[in-house]
């Protein structure tokens, strides 16, 4: 495609924007609302902050410059009964109508949310510039200034809740010379509620207290009076004093979806005491006494605590054995005080499942299938184990090989399995310790047996890891043990012969096929600030932060050297024979999104790798390299086709898959995601990047980072993505364009100022945002 693409793309938008006219849906003397603005004559009162406010918004905008979706309504019809003209209403947008009466409540919305803000003199005012049938509302915020608070005191009757008060003052949100901010003062009582829930105050409430302002005419400043309210269940009882209540007793009640518990409520019921807690259940108890006294927060004998029966659900949470669970309380009077027994309801879930999967694959226009069936047993040991086998095989056919290849596909075939436990096993913890960490841990065992035309493979691991969260949005991995070992038992003559070219030319590729023992520790850090959002939508702006380090071989390295002074011929240092693996490597990934409004959003991300072989190995294991393009790196290059550095590929295209690996990588990414219309969401994005090796082959020319060089290595991409927003999941189709190529010289290195569809245009479809 020597012409460019844009003037018949701009036409064609610009013949769809004017023949479907979206004026027969807007009635006579009435206007399409076509532009809303919030202005602001106080710098401190931003207009983002009140867009919520807003009751009636205009049409959406493709990339926030075309409305799209309407004319794709305004296409459909008057005639509602037809099916097509139901359709693109349907998936379109309906003209949106100004009516002043909703204009007037979001007017009075604004200025109630601005004088909440401390501005109690604030004004909001309507004014629209109508041209034709379309009309520009503006909201103008008049905040004026704003009032301060001068003086804080508390009038608090209660000695026992005011010295908890004073003990916690340091976390007070209220201070003189603040703004008289009523959302302020409703979180400090939200605050102060929390923290006497937390110290037994079961039936304590943020209405209980009440704030009491003082004004003096034109002074702008306020006194503020915190009161606190006796209890009184009803208006018309006698105030009484705050009570604390103690936990008399925590029952367990297995199987159960008991409604509100009464007299003779255990009717029927088998039970049985461990540690001082009761356990009801019918017929057997699936789960072991110790491990739910070890998920429980909730103690006989101490003060009641929300946070106790929160970290309770919390714990229970991760028992995958329980469909839900339910915690109850129950007034009790116990030697004249009050005192409440706990009861915590539990409902049993499926313990085993059998799935099948079956897939299609294409890589590099290689077509294949792939299919497997998994069981999973949820409670294995009556501990909420989760116990996991897969089964999987897989079939491609390969295309352009050369005839002295027998066998001309690739075949897979393999079996893992994984034992799940839902708490920190490791001899000598005590159950403090497993119960503060929140960890679960994991051992797998996993063999795979792969057959290709040039060789056959066979990749046997074993694993130990623990995940855990200190917060919601914190995730921690870390892998105490990661044994891999990869046995190369046959390679066909040609594959062989080439493997001995590239040792003749001192190519460090060679040793991805070989015989390899890898054993690695590794830790992984996640931090999301909006919680996981690789499988939805993103709704408010967010980051995220991942950090991995592992390392291999070091252990191993320094036992070998003590049992073999030397190391054994060109393998280095060996294990039964088997050489392993040295290296160490660490991954930096950081991504923002910048919500611009519900509809439109920017994101921006920066990935970057360093893996570095020593000691034991002049390589990385083949598995354990960077690879470039694809569908979360690079769009414009198929998956692992670009790099390292300017490689241009060899003049037969053999092997290229092996070489075009390197041991530095970085991404840059930049995308501008936009809803569409119905489940549909667009994008438009500009990604950059490439890898690098280290070291110096000749099987890599060029492929070597530099300081000074590896800017100009810098592969560039651009293209349109469409997403289907299925609410579990997202679809992703990607088409990308190569705009900087690197591996090219003169003119064939910008594309994009010549740009031929058939060289240039990589496809992607994936699960999952990018980043």
């Amino acid at each position: 495609m020597k012409k460019s693409a844009h003037p018949y793309i701009y036409t064609l938008i610009l013949a769809l924007c004017t023949s479907c006219s979206v004026n027969k849906f807007i009635p006579e003397n009435q206007y399409l609302l076509d532009e809303v603005k919030i202005v602001s004559d106080t710098k401190e009162v931003k207009p983002s902050l009140f867009n919520s406010y807003l009751r009636q918004n205009p049409n959406a905008k493709w990339f926030n410059m075309v409305k799209i979706p309407m004319y794709i309504y305004g296409a459909s019809g008057t005639d509602s009964t037809k099916r097509v003209n139901r359709f693109f209403r349907k998936i379109g947008d309906a003209p949106v109508i100004y009516n002043a009466d909703v204009a007037m409540k979001s007017k009075e919305e604004i200025e109630k949310a601005v004088r909440n803000m401390g501005y109690i003199g604030a004004k909001v005012t309507i004014h629209t510039e109508a041209k034709k049938n379309k009309l520009k509302l503006f909201y103008h915020i008049e905040a004026g200034r704003p009032y301060m608070i001068r003086h804080i005191a508390y009038n608090i009757d209660d000695l026992n809740i005011s010295d908890c008060l004073q003990q916690d003052s340091a976390q007070s949100m209220l201070f003189p010379g603040m703004p008289f901010d009523v959302n302020v003062l409703d979180a400090e009582r939200q605050r102060i509620t929390r923290l006497l829930q937390n110290k037994g105050y079961y039936k304590f409430n943020k209405d209980f207290l009440v704030y009491q302002a003082d004004t003096t005419r034109n002074t702008y400043l306020v006194d503020l009076t915190l009161k606190l309210l006796p209890y009184q269940r009803k208006k018309e009882d006698p105030p009484q004093k705050h009570r604390q209540y103690l936990v008399n007793s925590v029952n367990f009640i297995a199987d159960s979806e008991m409604t509100p518990i009464r007299k003779g409520s255990f009717t029927g019921f088998d039970s049985l005491s461990y540690k001082g807690y009761n356990m009801y259940y019918k017929d057997k108890m699936f789960l072991r006494p110790k491990l739910l006294v070890d998920f429980n927060r909730i103690r006989p004998g101490e003060f009641y605590s929300e946070r106790d029966v929160q970290n309770t659900y919390s714990a229970l949470g991760r028992l995958r054995m329980l469909k839900y669970s339910n915690i109850r309380f129950k007034e009790v009077n116990v030697s004249d005080s009050t005192k409440l027994d706990a009861y915590i309801v539990m409902s049993k879930g499926q313990n085993k499942s059998v799935s099948f999967e079956i897939e299609g694959t294409n890589s590099a226009g290689d077509l294949g299938a792939a299919a497997s069936i998994s069981f999973q047993h949820r409670n294995v040991f009556k501990g909420s184990e989760t116990f996991t086998m897969k089964v999987r095989g897989a079939y491609e056919a390969i295309t352009g090989l050369g005839q002295d290849y027998v066998n001309d596909n690739y075949t897979e075939y393999g079996v893992e399995s994984s034992l799940n436990f839902p708490e920190f096993m490791f001899p000598f913890l005590s159950s403090d310790f497993k119960r503060k960490i929140k960890a679960t841990s994991e051992v797998g065992l996993k063999f795979t047996s792969q057959v290709r035309p040039e060789f056959s493979r066979m990749l046997a691991s074993a694993s130990w890891s623990y995940r855990w969260s200190d917060r919601k949005h914190i995730q921690h991995r870390l892998d105490l043990a990661d044994i891999n070992y990869v046995y190369m038992p046959s390679k066909s003559p040609d594959f062989q012969e080439y493997l001995d070219k590239m040792t003749a030319n001192n190519s460090l590729l060679r040793a991805s096929y070989e015989n390899v023992l890898i054993v690695r520790m590794g830790y992984n850090f996640t931090y999301n600030s909006a919680g996981n959002t690789m499988m939805r939508t993103p709704t408010k702006s967010s980051y995220s932060l991942r950090v991995n380090v592992e390392e291999a071989g070091n252990l191993m390295y320094a036992a070998s050297k003590l049992a073999h002074s030397t190391p054994k011929g060109d393998k280095g240092f060996v294990l039964a024979n088997i050489p392993f693996a040295q290296y160490i490597k660490g991954d930096f990934d950081f991504a923002k999104n910048f919500m611009i409004d519900p509809r439109n959003s920017f994101v921006f991300h920066i990935g970057v790798g360093v893996a570095y072989p020593y000691g034991n190995s002049r390589a990385l294991p083949f598995e354990k390299r960077y690879f470039s393009g694809g569908a979360n790196s690079v769009r414009g290059w198929s998956v692992r086709s670009l790099g390292p550095g300017g490689y241009k590929g060899s003049s037969d295209g053999q092997m290229d898959f092996i070489k075009q690996s390197g041991d530095i990588k970085l991404d840059l990414n930049v995308e501008y995601r936009t809803h569409l219309f119905w489940k549909l969401n667009g994008a438009a994005f500009i990604d950059a990047g490439n890898i690098w090796t280290i070291r110096s082959d000749s099987e890599q020319e060029d492929g070597v980072f530099k300081f000074n060089k590896f800017y100009k290595q810098i592969a560039v991409a651009y293209g349109l993505g469409i997403r289907f927003d299925l609410d579990y999941l997202i679809l992703r189709f990607d088409g990308g364009m190569k705009a900087i190529n690197p591996m090219e010289t003169g003119k064939g290195r910008y594309p994009i100022t010549r740009p031929r569809f058939s060289r240039d245009f990589a496809f992607h479809f994936a699960v999952g945002y990018p980043f």
